[in-house]
């Protein structure tokens, strides 16, 4: 019997909020259907506005401070800029820079930046602005990005197009830290008040704030590159998926993304959208903690793993695949685990009798704006072997401060979206409670290492001792669901929990 202490209406886990805190960020999961591309018709329209269906709105806009996935999805790339971004499949490309060397040593970076680049003021962006943004970085807690610039030692501009950065020791993941919110570059100086206002350099300018309703950018059209294909976006924030969907139904909408794949139907039905279903980093992550008992007993950890029919989980939850280890698919040292810990409940129920817990009472703990599939799922799979889960859904500050900040919980269910984050596995800190030295070592050895597919493979063996210490399961790695009017075209499948570049997109006319 399902124990759950505060019922929640939803009964599907699917998409939902974008949280974060410092390298854990949670979000939601889409629904599974076959992926369609988008058939525009006529021609686009320069003039277009396009509005665009979202979950959960920022609490305030500056990205320097604040850290979320919700700002980083609307923010990075359309108003503000680093040196390099990422694409949709976690990729490293140049952005402001039109170029950067890596010395042989790789302990210098130096970027040559490209021409005629102005902030939203009117302001000429020079290398000066980079080395100032980065100090900032590199100097104060309290800017988003510091411990990833703890190995900084000097950041310099040997002219007005060129930015030079060197570390202490090669640093594997440190280009990729540019890729989010620590690389980005702001004037030097500037006074604007970032939570309500903007002076970035991209493509698009904040044109109003309607809290608590939407966010709309315009385009800049003094911008440095492409011109943006649209002429204004909305952002408009949704949280209830069955308004969003009504929403995309009666045409107020021309994007709905982290559709309910409950609801999918109704918008497939209509015959008025393409539905997209994207690739993800999202790892939903059933937490152990690996310092309390029973959990501090790999075979009861290796037990509860056995006993997850992780094919029908993914089945129920309607989303995503399959995923047996800390790294997925679009990260580096991604390795098909599934051999780890197959569906086995006799195996399951063996490993219990040995470790002398037949009948197991454990508690779960979820956020709970997190619906309750995954809940009942894990409690009847858990019964099947005799194990009793209680479910425990608390509010997130509740979560955060029990389990994230005081590792006061057995399980714990939440996603973990945020791409190459395997270090939390590293980290005997973190609230999983996982210490291996080895781990540890390996993961070091990957960051230091020159040679990317080197570094990869160090993360792959890591990785596999991670989850042949059954220190977590992982439940599945999540997709996410978007539904398009056809005149929309080029908007960005993959990845979308983290950032939607705006650059590509068009709409036709009418």
């Amino acid at each position: 019997m399902s124990r759950f202490r505060t019922p929640r209406r939803s009964a599907r886990l699917t998409a939902v909020g974008i949280l974060a805190i410092g390298a854990l960020v949670l979000t939601a999961c889409g629904g599974a259907t076959e992926s369609t591309t988008p058939t525009p018709t006529g021609k686009a329209d320069p003039n277009a506005e396009l509005t665009v269906g979202l979950v959960l709105e920022p609490t305030n806009l500056d990205i320097r401070h604040t850290s979320g996935a919700a700002l980083e999805q609307i923010l990075v790339d359309n108003i503000y800029e680093g040196l390099v971004t990422r694409t949709q499949d976690n990729q490293i490309e140049d952005r402001l820079a039109s170029s950067h060397e890596i010395s042989p040593d790789g302990l210098t970076y130096t970027f040559t930046l490209n021409e005629g680049i102005t902030f939203h003021d009117g302001s000429a962006l020079t290398s000066a602005d980079v080395v100032s943004s980065y100090e900032a970085v590199k100097t104060d807690a309290a800017v988003q990005g510091n411990t990833e610039f703890a190995g900084v030692e000097s950041i310099t501009a040997p002219d007005e197009k060129t930015v030079e950065i060197t570390l202490a020791s090669p640093d594997q993941n440190f280009l990729f830290a540019l890729t989010g919110p620590a690389g980005l570059v702001f004037k030097t100086g500037d006074e604007t008040d970032l939570k309500t206002a903007e002076n970035g350099t991209g493509p698009f300018t904040l044109q109003r704030w309607s809290k608590g309703s939407a966010i709309t950018f315009a385009r800049y059209d003094d911008y440095w590159g492409q011109k943006a294909g649209l002429a204004q976006v909305v952002f408009q924030y949704i949280p209830d998926f069955t308004a969003g969907v009504n929403a995309a139904l009666d045409g107020s909408v021309d994007v709905l993304t982290a559709v309910d794949p409950n609801l999918v139907s109704q918008l497939e039905d209509s015959g008025q959208f393409t539905i997209t279903t994207g690739r993800t980093t999202d790892k939903a992550t059933l937490a152990f903690n690996n310092v309390r008992a029973p959990l501090d007993d790999q075979r009861v950890r290796k037990a509860l793993r056995l006993a997850i029919d992780h094919e029908a989980l993914v089945e129920a939850v309607g989303a995503g695949e399959t995923l047996y280890g800390p790294i997925p698919e679009l990260d580096p040292g991604y390795e098909d685990l599934s051999d780890v810990a197959p569906y086995d409940p006799d195996e399951a129920k063996a490993l219990l009798n040995e470790a002398g817990v037949e009948e197991l009472d454990l508690t779960l703990t979820i956020p709970s704006f997190y619906g309750t599939t995954v809940a009942q799922v894990l409690v009847s799979d858990f019964a099947k072997v005799g194990v009793s889960l209680e479910v425990d859904r608390v509010e997130f500050a509740t979560w955060l401060e029990d389990v994230y900040k005081h590792h006061d919980y057995q399980l714990s269910f939440v996603l973990h979206v945020e791409p190459r984050d395997f270090g939390n596995w590293a980290n005997p800190d973190y609230y999983f409670g996982y210490d291996n030295p080895k781990v540890q070592e390996l993961y070091a050895q990957s960051q230091a290492e020159l040679d990317p597919d080197a570094s990869a493979e160090l993360l792959k063996k890591a990785a596999r001792i991670v989850s042949e210490d059954d220190a977590a399961d992982w439940l599945y790695n999540g997709a996410t669901l978007t539904a398009l009017t056809p005149g929309v075209s080029g908007f960005p499948k993959d990845s979308i929990n983290s950032r939607i570049d705006l650059a590509g997109i068009t709409k036709t006319a009418g």
